[in-house]
């Protein structure tokens, strides 16, 4: 899957958009060797948390090939991802760095990075597949965080396109908010930790952490018992065995 979605060229605009800011790089990291290439998603396999934000940052994980890593956008996800007790460690800085999770993965509605970070619809709708591959390989799902509105309502449309019925009205997106799903996933609402919004105090390292230990909570409860299958009553043939 991670294979495919390295390979991908099915949006000019932002194909265009990373391949260049590989080639322009900054100035700080005019050293590096730019991934430029879509990204594709990152953690446990077994998780049963599953983190979604928007895109690669132009000079974060589209410089280093992983999701929210080389940017203080991923120093906040993964700070917070360790003092809850998914993650080994606290910083994001490279695919090499030793950075582990347990029982969580990340991954955005689209994987190169865009113009403004701003995604178009239909670039979030050609992105739509690989987000929900992710989702049907991770088998014990419980709890879904999204990080900002484009990841909420981008989230929204592929459990929608995979064949969730979703309740209607359909959730909405609030910072600390939480939606318990027909199919039983959990769905909680977090500002994403970019600059704007922790420069701005709009989000802070408190509120962020409420998210991620309310995520811990939910994912690590026993699931309620199943209810029994009923017997069948009557004359008919009973089955054998």
């Amino acid at each position: 899957m991670a294979r495919q979605i390295e390979r991908c060229r099915h949006c000019p605009r932002l194909v265009a958009h990373r391949e260049r800011m590989a080639l322009v790089k900054v100035a700080r990291f005019r050293a590096w060797k730019y991934w430029g290439r879509p990204v594709s998603g990152f953690g446990d396999p077994r998780a049963r948390l599953l983190i979604v934000g928007l895109a690669p940052a132009a000079h974060g994980a589209n410089r280093t090939g992983r999701m929210f890593t080389g940017d203080e956008s991923g120093n906040w996800l993964y700070g917070a991802l360790h003092r809850a007790g998914f993650a080994n460690q606290a910083t994001s800085l490279s695919r090499s760095d030793g950075l582990e999770l347990t029982d969580a993965f990340v991954s955005a509605v689209a994987r190169c990075a865009p113009p403004g970070n701003r995604p178009t619809p239909d670039e979030i709708g050609r992105c739509r597949p690989y987000l929900l591959a992710e989702m049907a390989a991770l088998a014990r799902l419980r709890v879904v965080v999204v990080l900002g509105k484009i990841a909420h309502d981008g989230f929204l449309a592929a459990a929608r396109a995979g064949g969730q019925v979703l309740p209607r009205p359909a959730p909405r997106f609030a910072h600390g908010a939480e939606h318990r799903l027909p199919s039983g996933l959990t769905l909680l609402c977090s500002y994403h930790p970019s600059q704007q919004n922790t420069f701005t105090r709009r989000l802070t390292r408190p509120m962020l952490d409420a998210v991620f230990a309310r995520a811990h909570t939910l994912a690590s409860a026993k699931p309620p018992p199943r209810e029994p299958r009923p017997v069948a009553r009557g004359g008919g043939p009973q089955a054998a065995g």
